[in-house]
Parts: C-alpha cells; sequence; structure tokens
C-alpha cells in the first residue's frame, strides 16, 4: 500500500542516488494538449537539493515538451522506479521551474548540484528545479527485475559528431529549429 511523506528524509535520498534512471512527466493545461513522460539519466544528473527540492541536469534532445510545460504551469511529477531489489515506485511532485544555461542562475546552480556532466558540453540546455511538494511512494510489484548493464553511448558520440560538424553552434542552430514549440504549439526553449 502507498504512503504520503511530509519531505525527502535520508533513506529516500540514498534509495534515489541508487537507481540507474528516472522518469520527468508533465502535461499542458488544455485537455486536448499531448501529456508528456521522458526517461531521463543518468542518475547523477538528478540531485537532491533539501527536504523539498530536487534539480535535474537536463540534455538538448528530439523535444522540449517538459520546458513548454513549465512555463506554461509549472507542473511535474519526477518518478523513479526500483528495477533490482525489493520492489518500488517513489513520486515526487511539484512545482518546477526551468533554468536555461544562458541563466546566469544556471552556472551557480549546476555547480552546487555537481551533476554528472554530458561529455559534450555545448548539449547543456538548462537546469529543471522542482519544489516538492507531494513524496509518495507504492508497492513497484508490477515493474520488472532487470540488470543495469550501463550507458548507451549513442548520445555522446552524436552530441561530439554535432559540434565537430557544425561548430559550437550546432545546438542553438538545432533547438531554434526543433525545440522552439512544443507538440501544441507552446512557447518551449527561447534563445533570445
Amino acid at each position: 500500500m502507498g504512503r504520503t511523506y511530509d519531505r525527502i528524509d535520508d533513506r529516500q535520498r540514498d534509495w534515489i542516488a541508487g537507481q540507474a534512471l528516472f522518469f520527468v512527466a508533465t502535461a499542458p493545461l488544455g485537455g486536448d494538449g499531448h501529456v508528456n513522460v521522458s526517461p531521463k539519466g543518468p542518475i547523477g544528473t538528478l540531485r537532491v537539493l533539501d527536504d523539498h527540492t530536487v534539480a535535474y541536469l537536463d540534455v538538448v534532445g528530439s523535444g522540449a515538451e517538459t520546458i513548454a510545460h513549465l512555463r506554461e504551469n509549472g507542473r511535474i511529477v519526477i518518478m523513479l522506479c526500483a528495477f533490482a531489489g525489493p520492489p518500488r515506485i517513489l513520486r515526487l511532485h511539484g512545482r518546477g521551474e526551468y533554468v536555461p544555461a544562458g541563466d546566469p542562475r544556471f552556472q551557480e546552480l549546476a555547480g552546487r548540484c555537481a551533476f554528472e556532466e554530458p561529455p559534450v558540453p555545448e548539449s547543456r540546455r538548462g537546469v529543471v528545479l522542482v519544489g516538492v511538494t507531494r513524496v509518495s511512494d507504492s508497492c513497484g510489484y508490477g515493474v520488472p527485475l532487470m540488470s543495469y548493464e550501463g550507458e548507451r553511448p549513442h548520445q555522446a558520440k552524436s552530441s561530439a559528431k554535432r559540434v565537430r560538424v557544425h561548430g559550437p553552434a550546432a545546438y542553438d542552430d538545432y533547438q531554434r529549429e526543433h525545440n522552439a514549440v512544443s507538440l501544441d504549439g507552446l512557447p518551449a526553449v527561447d534563445l533570445g
């Protein structure tokens, strides 16, 4: 049976750090909009900053739904589940803020979080900062047992090639073309 908690405690912090990945879910306000769920990792890009705050390093991807939804309404949930060991699912509901890499707060926040950095720094898009308003867990009986084999090399190789072929501004160009708006036409990445 699921339980709710007043805060993220030390036991939960340790458990979070031991998982291989996490999932982020957001949704637009409009009833006909697309709900988004994204797998994120490695786990070293997620940090618990205090009992009610988490942050994760966001890298450039094929879409920008999370950014658009946070800009529109701030609602977010981060979910982690145990693929090894005792079954468990942990959800961190809250209000999120997107801090883009160009924001003066980005460097201070990234330094404070000491994230596991991507091999190509140009792929860093921003930090998602979440004020956690609800912490809950559930049994996780339906989550299969799976073995962690390691990180895929594809993102690092793709990032290195993009910068090598198109130069340091390659990610800005990509985001202008692919990340400026969400699937539903909401504003997402704004490079000024």
